[in-house]
């Protein structure tokens, strides 16, 4: 054993002479290798923080971008919070802070919006009317987290169908279906009313309430055309009537003035004589000579009576 031993102590001696034998022949390579070693060891640690950096600029970037959020204008938001519910105050307009995580903003259009309702109801004559009615509408904000609370997000689509029903039904079971026609626009005054005051319990403002159509069966649209056509038929029979009788009233007329006409002519024959005949005759002649006077083609007028002669009879 003990031979063993020291042969293995001579041949480590021996490599170990070896190996400092070559170090001490290629000593600068092995300088210039570590200083490169040592500038690659500084760029990746460099790399690392920058890295580590960007990370944590990353991670605090969105934590900040989490906790902002934005109400645009005309809009209101409620705040959700994970532990307590909804809460109470109403957020305005403008960027704010949350808590990431555990807040969340629910964002309502404040503004008025149009909606349009129709509804099929019977008038009180029993008659199928169609409206459509349209809504100029709104939330109260101070409302916004009871309406949030107690009917949704969506409480437009909840909310005004079932109530403009309600009214609608009520209000034109009131009137005739030719009522609805003539007093329109005190219906439309009834229906908003009475709307208006339905959705100011649920927290909703009507700015404009108005029907924009109204039609009624096939039965009853043409029994009222029919109707209408009858009228007209009666109004043109009265007026040919009416025209008849005003004829038959001015031939008569007519008659009595051509009948005391000539009464009043025999009249002045028998008082006159020949003499009402003779100054009628001058004055035919006078307007004669007149007219003919004035022609180009006539030069003179004959002397004494042949010009009443040639008269056409």
């Amino acid at each position: 054993e003990s031979d063993v031993e020291g042969s293995t102590h001579a041949q480590t001696a021996s490599a170990a002479h070896v190996f400092l034998t070559h170090a001490g022949s290629g000593g600068g390579h092995c300088e210039l290798t570590a200083h490169w070693d040592c500038r690659i060891i500084s760029m990746a640690k460099l790399f690392e923080s920058i890295g580590k950096l960007g990370l944590a600029l990353a991670v605090g970037g969105g934590v900040v971008n989490s906790a902002l959020y934005n109400v645009d204008a005309g809009h209101r938001a409620v705040i959700f919070d994970r532990f307590r519910g909804v809460q109470d105050d109403v957020v305005g307009e403008g960027t704010h802070f949350l808590i990431p995580w555990v807040q969340k903003p629910i964002i309502f259009d404040c503004r008025s919006r149009p909606r349009n309702v129709p509804v099929i109801t019977g008038s009180k004559d029993l008659q199928n009317v169609n409206i459509t009615l349209r809504i100029l509408f709104r939330p109260v904000a101070g409302q916004l987290p009871r309406i949030f609370t107690s009917i949704g997000e969506d409480y437009d689509e909840r909310v005004l169908p079932s109530i403009t029903t309600e009214v609608l039904k009520a209000v034109v079971a009131r009137f005739d279906a030719g009522e609805l026609i003539t007093q329109r626009e005190l219906v439309s005054r009834q229906v908003s009313e009475d709307l208006t005051e339905r959705a100011s319990t649920f927290g909703l403002i009507l700015d404009d309430v108005s029907l924009t159509h109204l039609t009624f069966g096939k039965e009853f649209t043409e029994a009222v055309e029919m109707k209408q056509v009858a009228q007209q038929e009666a109004e043109r029979a009265r007026f040919v009537v009416e025209k008849a009788e005003q004829q038959k009233q001015a031939a008569i007329i007519s008659a009595a003035g051509d009948s005391q006409a000539a009464l009043l002519i025999a009249n002045s024959l028998a008082e006159a004589g020949d003499g009402l005949v003779e100054l009628r005759k001058l004055e035919a002649a006078e307007d004669i000579a007149f007219q003919l006077s004035r022609s180009r083609n006539v030069t003179y007028l004959p002397s004494g009576q042949g010009t009443l002669l040639q008269l056409p009879q």
